[in-house]
């Protein structure tokens, strides 16, 4: 009797890890019918610039859309990298992804897709081809008409190069992640408004920076981190990141050293409270990258308009004060 019982449990979770398995193949790469934004791209050159300055500048795409690992290097200190993508980015168990080719390329870059593929890619997290990506790298679905129009008309005027990119890869782990976690689902409902506050030293702009351009909570709330989901306060710190091992070999660093991001909040134990006026916050910036392995964008960052650094520090200092002790910033696990 016991042993009929034990057999039927046994064929019970056969049945149930099999149809989870059948469920996770069907729907990890769902295809979503969601419309393309009604925007068009420009050929101003106002328009154009305004571009330039998001991609090189606080929306930083020109640091992981290259190829190699010394052209991240290159992009992040100033050089004129084209942006024709390739670089690999492992998310340990989940799979590696591969950055596109952001030239107008007409086989191999957004030469290939229509303005609507493009621009729903940034507010839907949506790709060209209806799979979903992960919204949280591409934080945009909240950013302005205006300054998506200007991202992409600037990303249209580059001069095209031909880069075959591979295709992600997704381990069955990572498959059933994008299955089950909301961070793998489109942006449905992002709400963004027709024009992006003006580049002012006001906290309305440091907030659209900080949330919808930069990305700076992204990585300054800690994370789970298998689905990125927050299980830590906003802009508090605490993310850890795992080594990228290629990388620090290439730069002389210890492979197996991790980072946290700090916290951002103006609570007096925090990182943010070290700079005590807006003059001493926007001198780091201008400084750029100091730790070799730092995951932030010092690079682009450090090219920001002296409106927006100001900005985003005015808003920062407006958050609630919040006690997030995260430890040693650079550690070994």
């Amino acid at each position: 009797m016991i042993k009929k019982i034990l057999l039927g449990i046994l064929a019970l979770l056969i049945v149930l890890v099999g149809c989870f398995v059948i469920y996770v193949q069907l729907n990890w790469d769902k295809v979503y019918d969601i419309p393309y934004p009604d925007l068009q791209v420009s050929t101003d050159s106002a328009v154009i610039a305004r571009g330039k300055y998001l991609v090189h500048g606080p929306a930083h795409c020109s640091n992981c859309h290259v190829s190699t690992l010394e052209e991240m290097v290159a992009t992040d200190a100033g050089d004129p990298i084209p942006l024709k993508g390739g670089a690999e980015f492992a998310l340990g168990p989940l799979g590696s992804l591969f950055t596109k080719n952001l030239t107008p390329d007409p086989t191999t870059g957004i030469g290939r897709y229509s303005d609507g593929q493009v621009f729903r890619m940034m507010r839907h997290a949506v790709k060209p081809d209806g799979t979903a990506s992960i919204a949280l790298l591409m934080p945009f679905w909240k950013m302005a008409d205006e300054d998506l129009v200007a991202v992409v008309s600037y990303l249209r005027s580059m001069a095209p190069i031909t880069n075959k990119v591979s295709d992600s890869h997704w381990t069955f782990m990572g498959k059933a992640i994008k299955v089950f976690s909301p961070t793998f689902h489109p942006i449905e409902h992002p709400d963004a408004s027709p024009t992006a506050p003006a580049m002012e030293a006001t906290l309305e702009r440091g907030e659209y920076l900080a949330r919808n351009v930069a990305n700076c909570v992204a990585c300054h709330t800690e994370r789970d981190p298998v689905t990125f989901e927050a299980i830590g306060p906003e802009f508090a710190g605490g993310m850890e990141f795992e080594p990228f091992k290629e990388m620090h070999i290439m730069l002389g660093e210890d492979p197996e050293l991790w980072m946290r991001s700090p916290n951002l909040t103006p609570h007096p134990n925090s990182a943010l409270s070290r700079f005590k006026t807006v003059e001493e916050w926007k001198a780091r910036f201008r400084q750029g990258r100091l730790i070799k392995i730092s995951p932030m964008h010092w690079g682009p960052f450090s090219r920001m308009s002296d409106q927006d650094l100001e900005a985003l520090y005015l808003y920062l200092n407006s958050l609630d004060p919040i006690e997030h002790e995260v430890g040693e910033l650079m550690f070994k696990k």
